[in-house]
């Protein structure tokens, strides 16, 4: 074994960047040979995908919908369809237990005419009337899209209608001939990040190079665009300047220019009927972060400051959400990682703020929908690690409705779900959630967490996981570490940049929690995670590797020297910092994975799994780290799909394929000999 090279200038893995180049993929398809060959021979593992396949596919699954209008909106995949069918129905229908559903595209059906491996990824639908839509699809599961207008009437493109070619586009409705539009436009019209810097008024029967320009930000901006608000007896429109990952400017678009909304940029403002809303991220004078603020937006814009308090955080209340329907603000907040949901009224005499009652409490609340335009009707997912979803109707003022319920795809009788806490190292208390037997004894066990941009990591219920894994007798474990949202954003604000290693101190703090409690020991602790998680498991593996039986790491980043040069990398310098800056690179460096990666250590089994037509997070990442580490002669295993984008699976097939080849990696080391 050789000494790690330099990890400033001295990179022999290069030229795995090239994403498409021959050498690169002559390397990738080597790789994915000998990890198949590793772990996909058996019986076992056939089994396991078709068990996991089945709970994609399954027939009696949840059909998701949204309103749009009179109609409830879907998008399905399954075995007969696994590219998916865009369809919709009437709410008399969804409630019927085989609803009659009206086709509107069916995706195999296009690709195949077409010759192309489109992949959905949403439609948006003019308001009102709800005749006319812009769809959008990528090749092979990328974010970046085409995009088509479809007629929802005749059921197809629409002739000469808008449309764009691929690219990281932004496109909203303002009327049936116009559109917003932030696009590839040529040379200069990309941020550094790769996303629109232009955003224009295009007009139908014009050419794009025709379109007007709106509003510019800057090269280094994150990204610009432009939205029209329809609704009736407030029509407006509004610009935002994304200028970091959590820092945006919000203008009015007027006759006579552009009014900025002045609030902190690094709150998050959004305006509905007369109100405006305010939810700071950092103090903003006596409001605290995390609070949510209205104000009637003519007098805001008049210069009035004194906002009502609609929410305010304590050391275990956060906001999590907040949605309005026609006459109310819901407000979903977490209550120590459970959902709590509230409903606030506005009235001559102020917000009237009271609970949502009939909800159950099972652990997770998601707000699916709601159409402020159409009444105060909303959606609601409720779910919890063992209680398969059910999707929950309500009107406000009217008993909630359970339209559809979830199957059970795994036996939960005998599983518990427990919440702990774990000390970090800075006396910080850690909670996490552990599900599985109460009286197993330490077993394979699996920890997953994020820790990153403010996402809130809750309870849900996964027929993938109860299958792959708690069925087979491990116990599952999500982690609540800083760099999240649960606790609101000072949760988040306590762990980026010069504070990262927080995030990595808590979730080593959960893993030996685990151990001292006897669930779990080293050799049968696995962990996993993606992208930011991803990360995450890398510096798991160079900085705490004794701690771990085997790890699992997916759409990662690694490279934390490049990472802001490669794809939307530059776009997360706020939450990482920048490594061409000496004080940044000084703590990027001490944990950067790639350049941490040295001889002689004892790493775990690792299996890095990525997509090659991932444009978020390069491949390359988890390219080059296999690279070293195979030079240094560890354990290691690679899976790159060739489609999926920064899921890794572009259909129902790929996902369970690489779902079964995570759980069995996992398996074989975690419990060697337990042949289930």
């Amino acid at each position: 074994m050789t000494e790690a090279t330099s990890p400033l200038d001295d990179d022999p893995y290069l030229w795995l960047e090239d994403v498409t180049g021959d050498r690169a993929l002559e390397w990738v398809r080597a790789r994915n040979t000998e990890t198949a060959r590793a772990l996909t021979g058996g019986d076992r593992f056939e089994l396991l995908r078709g068990q996991l396949r089945d709970v994609l596919d399954a027939d009696d699954r949840i059909p998701y919908v949204v309103r749009r209008g009179d109609h409830l909106y879907n998008f399905w995949r399954d075995a007969s369809h696994p590219r998916g069918l865009w369809r919709r129905t009437t709410l008399e229908e969804y409630r019927k237990p085989e609803p009659r559903w009206e086709l509107l595209l069916d995706v195999d059906a296009l690709a195949e005419a077409e010759g192309e491996n489109w992949v959905w990824q949403g439609a948006s639908v003019l308001r009102p009337g709800f005749r006319r839509c812009l769809v959008e699809l990528s090749r092979g599961g990328a974010d970046a899209v085409v995009v088509r207008e479809f007629d929802l009437e005749r059921h197809e493109f629409v002739p000469d209608g808008f449309r764009l070619p691929e690219a990281k586009s932004t496109v909203g409705w303002i009327d049936e001939d116009r559109i917003y539009v932030g696009t590839d436009f040529g040379d200069g019209s990309l941020t550094s990040s790769g996303y629109p810097r232009l955003v224009k008024e295009w007009r139908r029967g014009t050419p794009l190079a025709e379109a007007e320009l709106v509003f510019e930000g800057k090269p280094d901006d994150v990204s610009v665009r432009a939205y029209h608000d329809p609704t009736e007896g407030w029509e407006r429109d509004l610009v935002r300047r994304n200028v970091e990952f959590y820092r945006s400017e919000l203008y009015l678009r007027t006759d006579s220019g552009l009014v900025r909304i002045d609030v902190p940029d690094d709150a998050r403002a959004s305006v509905h009927r007369e109100w405006l809303l305010v939810h700071p991220r950092t103090p903003w004078g006596r409001y605290p972060a995390g609070a949510l603020l209205a104000m009637r937006l003519d007098e805001f814009l008049a210069g009035e400051r004194e906002f009502t308090v609609l929410f305010e955080p304590n050391a275990h209340t956060s906001l999590d959400y907040y949605a309005w329907t026609r006459h109310h603000l819901i407000l979903g907040t977490l209550e120590d990682v459970k959902t709590r949901l509230r409903m606030l009224t506005p009235g001559d005499g102020g917000w009237r703020d009271e609970p949502l009652t009939g909800v159950p409490e099972v652990g997770t609340v998601e707000l699916i929908d709601t159409e402020p335009d159409h009444g105060d009707e909303f959606m609601l997912n409720v779910t919890g690690f063992t209680q398969p979803s059910a999707l929950v109707r309500g009107v406000v003022g009217e008993e909630l409705e359970t339209l559809k319920q979830a199957p059970a795809f795994f036996d939960s009788d005998g599983l518990t779900a427990e919440q702990h806490f774990a000390t970090s190292a800075d006396g910080t208390r850690i909670p996490y959630f552990v599900v599985g037997r109460p009286d197993a004894g330490p077993g394979p066990t699996l920890l997953t967490g994020y820790g990153g941009f403010e996402v809130s990591q809750t309870p849900y219920y996964s027929g993938i996981i109860g299958r792959g894994w708690l069925a087979r007798g491990g116990t599952y474990v999500l982690a609540n570490i800083r760099g999240g949202g649960e606790y609101g954003p000072d949760w988040h604000n306590q762990a980026v940049k010069e504070n990262r290693h927080r995030v990595y101190e808590d979730f080593a703090a959960v893993a030996a929690d685990l151990v001292e409690r006897g669930i779990t020991t080293p050799a049968q602790l696995g962990i996993q995670g993606g992208s930011n998680g991803g990360l995450l498991m890398g510096v798991m593996l160079t900085r705490y590797p004794d701690r771990f039986g085997a790890i699992v790491s997916q759409v990662p980043l690694l490279d934390m020297r490049r990472y802001h040069l490669l794809l939307a990398g530059a776009s997360w310098m706020a939450e990482y910092g920048d490594p061409d800056e000496p004080a940044d690179w000084a703590y990027l460096a001490r944990y950067s994975p790639y350049q941490n990666v040295r001889s002689g250590q004892p790493y775990p089994p690792v299996l890095f799994v990525t997509s090659t037509r991932d444009d978020r997070v390069h491949p390359a990442h988890a390219r080059k780290m296999v690279a070293r580490m195979r030079e240094f002669g560890y354990d290691v295993q690679y899976h790159e799909n060739i489609e999926g984008g920064h899921g890794a699976a572009a259909d129902n097939a790929q996902l369970a394929f690489k779902w079964a080849l995570v759980f069995e990696f996992l398996w074989e080391r975690l419990a060697p000999g337990q042949n289930r």
